[in-house]
């Protein structure tokens, strides 16, 4: 299962990046740095929402 959730993070990690270069916010030139960064966003906003976090363990949020 694990390997599927990395092959999304992936997938989406790409489509996100081919958006950036056909609307010019990323170049030849920052697409190593910019793939990292969004693979990395990517996989921590996943990867952060398959833990439960303690505000959803029944302990009071403030708003």
């Amino acid at each position: 299962m694990a390997s599927s959730i990395d092959e999304h993070i992936l997938r989406t990690t790409k489509e996100i990046v081919v958006k950036f270069i056909e609307v010019g916010r990323v170049s030849p030139t920052s697409f190593d740095e910019s793939f990292k960064n969004i693979f990395s966003t990517v996989n921590d906003c996943v990867k952060g929402v398959q833990q439960p976090s303690s505000s959803q363990n029944g302990e009071s949020r403030s708003s």
